[in-house]
């Protein structure tokens, strides 16, 4: 019954399932059932005690996980079971408190909040291994601000760059993606059987006290949560989940896809880190696959389709959904431990990536000195015109591609008035990769703020 993760690797090994499994599931509700008795305690609408023994026994381990399924198959959410079994532990512990147990409460409010809760643990994790490979990332461009390589757009070369300016580019969609992360919104869901608090503002009002309304702050405070009106049929939170685990799987999945181009074995621009038996082929012994861009990409694949999911399930009917709301739980917890793997992955890789600067240099000449032809074209215009100018590099170009030819020789005859040497110094695909150092320090200076 228990899923380790054999068909996913997009997380499979990356200790990251233990914050989403069913157990932490049913422990974030059994969270959000003591908040509750807190903040009511708080405010007077229940007892003290009973809140101290309703928290004393919100443990998962206490609860049988198999007997909440099957209540999952007959209510159709988790909550209803798991409240019938707190509130046996409950009496086995202190008969006084039962009454006490889920007060006013309603499925939603609880496995709601539950979701928020499992979210920010999630998102801790994300961030925290964001950062480090934030840090794996910048140490790559600072090494490398000044290592040329091919550019390559529309998959060919197309003008030097800097490996640090490549790094840089990483850099700056992981922080981009710390940000987008940080700032999403995990409110409490405090809401009753219908939105309007009303069964939590009547036993308020039996204790003689007020706690409709007035339970949304402490409730969200005791959860480390953001208070907010009932959001039920406002499904805006998840959302905003949705699209920034999709900004997290693009940003590391650009940086797992060009891991993988470069990895390539005609590239060879840059490895992964190798370990006894990473990357092994079963029936290849000469093979080391790029294994965590791969994994990275596994996840990046899946998450947009589980966001999917979750952004046709803002479109719910009345004030709680027959659905809808459902079809939520199961996407979620995917799409946070496959960002969550991915972010784990990321880091390892972002850390101990290895770059081949001669294989760089060489590779930039494979096109003999045509990687550079812009910068040619841009001398050659003031003495022939920009149009010409271009119409005679081309036409050079595909002559030293065809015949092996030096483009520096073809350049000669045609214009006995260059200098041969001063040309050869044009075409250095090292001094042509524009501002691209001082475009990694930015990035670079940003990281560092």
């Amino acid at each position: 019954m228990t899923d380790f993760g054999i068909l996913a690797p997009g997380w499979a090994g990356t200790g990251v399932d233990e914050l989403v499994s069913d157990l932490a599931w049913v422990q974030a509700m059994l969270d959000a059932e003591a908040a509750l008795a807190c903040a009511q305690a708080e405010l007077g609408v229940i007892p003290a005690e009973a809140a101290r023994v309703i928290v004393a026994a919100c443990s998962a381990e206490r609860l049988d996980p198999r007997g909440l399924a099957a209540g999952v198959h007959a209510t159709a959410n988790p909550v209803v079971a798991l409240v019938a079994q707190l509130t046996a532990v409950v009496e086995s512990m202190d008969d006084y408190a039962v009454d006490y147990v889920h007060r006013g409460s309603t499925s939603q409010d609880i496995l709601d909040s539950a979701m928020m809760l499992v979210t920010s643990r999630v998102f801790d994790r994300i961030v925290t291994e964001l950062r480090s490979c934030a840090e794996g990332m910048a140490e790559l461009a600072r090494q490398h601000r000044r290592t040329p390589m091919a550019g390559r757009t529309l998959t060919q070369h197309a003008v030097p760059i800097t490996f640090g300016l490549k790094a840089s580019v990483w850099l700056k969609l992981v922080l981009d993606t710390i940000e987008r992360v940080e700032r999403v919104v995990l409110p409490a869901s405090l809401g009753g059987a219908a939105g309007t608090l009303s069964a939590y503002g009547e036993y308020a009002a039996q204790a003689g006290v007020r706690g409709g309304i007035e339970l949304i702050e402490p409730f969200a405070r005791h959860l480390g949560l953001e208070p907010s009106v009932p959001w039920h049929s406002i499904r805006t939170p998840i959302a905003d989940i949705a699209g920034a685990l999709v900004f997290v799987a693009g940003a590391l999945g650009k940086f797992a896809l060009d891991v993988q181009v470069l990895t390539r074995t005609e590239i060879g621009e840059v490895a992964e880190p190798s370990a006894p038996g990473r990357g092994a082929s079963s029936a290849m012994p000469q093979k080391h696959n790029p294994v965590y861009s791969t994994l990275i990409m596994t996840a990046a694949r899946q998450i947009p389709a589980y966001a999917l999911v979750l952004y046709q399930s803002m479109v719910v009917e009345d004030e709680r959904s027959a659905g809808g709301w459902h079809a939520e739980w199961q996407p979620l917890r995917e799409i946070l431990r496959l960002a969550a793997g991915a972010a784990t992955n990321a880091a390892s890789l972002a850390s101990g990536l290895r770059v081949q600067p001669e294989v760089m240099r060489d590779n930039l000449h494979l096109t003999g000195s045509a990687v550079v032809s812009e910068k040619l074209g841009a001398v050659l215009a003031p003495l022939l015109g920009k149009a010409p100018a271009k119409k005679l590099l081309t036409r050079l170009i595909e002559e030293s591609a065809a015949t092996g030819a030096d483009l520096v020789d073809l350049l000669a005859s045609e214009l006995p008035q260059l200098d041969p040497a001063a040309v050869r110094d044009l075409l250095d695909p090292a001094q042509y990769v524009g501002d691209a150092p001082a475009l990694t320090d930015l990035v670079l200076r940003n990281h560092i703020s």
